[in-house]
């Protein structure tokens, strides 16, 4: 009977992935979390966000989007919202307010809510855009020159990929809500003639070390990142750089303790399709946005097949980085059918990460 027990305990804690569990969605619902997002308020409470996507979601036509909130620095968390007309959506705190900011759905209009209370309640969608074939994910916003800024890109009718670069923004000061404050700018195209590569997608906005305001792409299916310069005529394509994890989403957001730019990337050297290998989430510093450093893997599982930690967004607070992943891990109905098709919204938190030595 002591072995029973135990037995049932082993595969009990084997269906729980690491960090903890924010929302799950098991594989027989046939919808998948993805883009998850993370923010820290004022008074040091966390909200996190999430969509779904996959044949069961309405990602094609008016994508659900659930808002999550903790009191006590990511141990619990409740949800306190779920809407239409959100997906690839991020969370940010601006004058005061949390916005959600990303599309209507897959290839939808720009939208943006606005929420008063942290999270709590939010305002009916405003539109940015009318037309639709739009593409993002949970990206940082960036603030240059008076001005907030975030990272989008376009997409033409037909196959995946083909992905047009621009960035939007508004004065700091205007009302966030209306659209005649956003002004995109011009769209730019994958080079004809590429160093490495076949598209770009899922673009940061970050100042450069010089103070310029770039455009950093995930690169589909070759570990390299695309470094764009972004003006208000337009973008402009400046070169391709070495980045592990380069074929996934990325997040990059800068340090002033360190004077580096970190990020979380799924580094997968060797691999002929590395952007389906997402197993490994490693922390990456750089002190100038072209050589990046991989300081320590955070998380990892052995089979890449159905296991992942990816998409990820994250903050940093104090000395730590809080992180909330699209994770594919074990459950109790048999876990995620491939590492793509997330069933966990997980929070995990990186302690002391500036004392992280990649040599170590």
């Amino acid at each position: 009977m002591m072995l029973s027990f135990l037995l049932a305990a082993m595969l009990f804690a084997a269906d729980v992935p690491p960090g903890v569990v924010i929302d799950h969605e098991p594989a027989s619902a046939k919808r998948y979390i993805g883009s998850p997002s993370i923010a820290i308020l004022k008074g040091g409470s966390y909200v996190a966000s999430h969509d779904f996507f996959g044949p069961a979601s309405n990602q094609n036509a008016s994508s659900t989007s659930r808002v999550f909130r903790s009191e006590d620095r990511g141990r619990t968390w409740t949800r306190t919202a779920e809407f239409q007309d959100q997906f690839w959506s991020n969370l940010f705190v601006h004058r005061g307010a949390l916005y959600l900011m990303g599309t209507t759905y897959e290839y939808g209009k720009i939208v943006i809510r606005r929420s008063a209370d942290g999270g709590r309640s939010w305002s009916a969608p405003s539109y940015i855009t009318q037309d639709t074939g739009y593409h993002t994910a949970p990206v940082p916003m960036a603030t240059y020159k008076g001005r907030i800024w975030r990272a989008f890109e376009w997409h033409p009718q037909g196959k995946w990929g083909f992905f047009e670069a621009f960035a939007l923004s508004a004065p700091l000061k205007a009302d966030l809500m209306k659209a005649e404050a956003w002004t995109l700018t011009p769209r730019l195209k994958f080079p004809a003639d590429p160093p490495a590569g076949k598209h770009w997608l899922e673009g940061n906005a970050v100042v450069s070390p010089k103070g310029e305001l770039l455009d950093i792409l995930r690169v589909d299916n070759v570990e390299k990142a695309a470094i764009t310069r972004v003006a208000p005529g337009g973008l402009s394509f400046v070169e391709m750089v070495d980045f592990p994890g380069g074929a996934k989403k990325f997040t990059i957001r800068y340090d002033r303790k360190t004077r580096l730019y970190w990020t979380l990337s799924n580094p997968a050297p060797g691999a002929p399709s590395p952007a389906s290998v997402r197993n490994t989430l490693a922390l990456m510093s750089s002190p100038d946005l072209r050589v990046w450093t991989i300081r320590k893997v955070i998380l990892h599982h052995d089979d890449a097949e159905r296991h992942a930690f990816q998409y990820v967004d994250w903050q940093f607070e104090g000395g730590d980085i809080v992180v909330a992943s699209r994770t594919a891990y074990d459950d109790a109905e048999g876990g995620a059918p491939r590492g793509h098709d997330a069933n966990y919204l997980t929070f995990h938190r990186i302690s002391g990460f500036r004392k992280l030595d990649a040599h170590r």
